[in-house]
């Protein structure tokens, strides 16, 4: 349920008791603190349609599921609401005799006994929603730091993976830089090789061309 709907509905229950409350105590005066205490009761009878208002914006804007629970309450606060209005134009109403007056008191009392029962047992349910919420937070926050720890656990074996992979990198570059030279050298011993090749082949055939030309004289003559 709604935390905003918990506390309007705190709030109209304590009206509520302390307006039945005024009623009977109104419907015992005469003259100017009778009236006196018939305005209170008015001015506190409009704050507690305000508040009525209120749970009813905030109950239409609730889940579907929660909403119909919400709404059913709201009736009950309404419905509660004319009742007190009821005892105020009883008590206007004036000149009430003697029997007909410790009717309304008789009633009132047995109204205001009632309301400060549903308003205890309200009270009580909230407080036991709102320390069921504060565990429930409580355990949000015991899982949401552990979550953090494991997270920042996590963190730090990802940045020691990654100094790990950067080093590994590092000795690639050096491994490539390596073949790289071992290929250059290799490259200019084939070369050398294959010029040094070509030297001694021209040597070779030089030196047969000598050779058969000495013996070509020698056995001319």
């Amino acid at each position: 349920m709604s935390s905003v709907f918990e506390g309007y509905e705190r709030q109209y229950c304590e009206l509520s008791a302390n307006l039945s409350k005024k009623c009977t105590v109104a419907a015992s005066l005469h003259g100017e603190q009778k009236k006196q205490k018939v305005s209170e009761v008015k001015t506190g009878i409009d704050e507690a349609e305000a508040l009525i208002r209120k749970m009813d914006l905030e109950a239409r804007s609730l889940q579907p599921t929660v909403k119909a629970v919400v709404l059913a309450k709201l009736r009950e606060y309404k419905s509660d609401l004319n009742n007190i209005k009821s005892e105020v134009k009883k008590i206007v109403a004036g000149n009430l005799n003697p029997s007909a007056r410790d009717e309304l008191l008789e009633s009132s009392m047995v109204y205001v006994v009632t309301a400060s029962a549903d308003q205890r047992e309200r009270l009580m349910a909230s407080t036991e929603r709102l320390n069921k919420s504060g565990d429930r937070i409580e355990e949000s926050r015991r899982t949401m730091f552990e979550t953090e720890d494991l997270g920042v656990s996590i963190l730090q074996d990802l940045h020691a993976q990654r100094q790990s992979l950067l080093h590994a990198n590092n000795t690639l570059h050096g491994v490539d830089d390596n073949v790289g030279k071992s290929k250059k050298i290799l490259s200019n011993i084939s070369r050398r090789m294959s010029r040094n090749k070509w030297i001694i082949t021209t040597i070779v055939i030089v030196l047969v061309l000598v050779i058969a030309s000495i013996l070509y004289f020698k056995l001319s003559k």
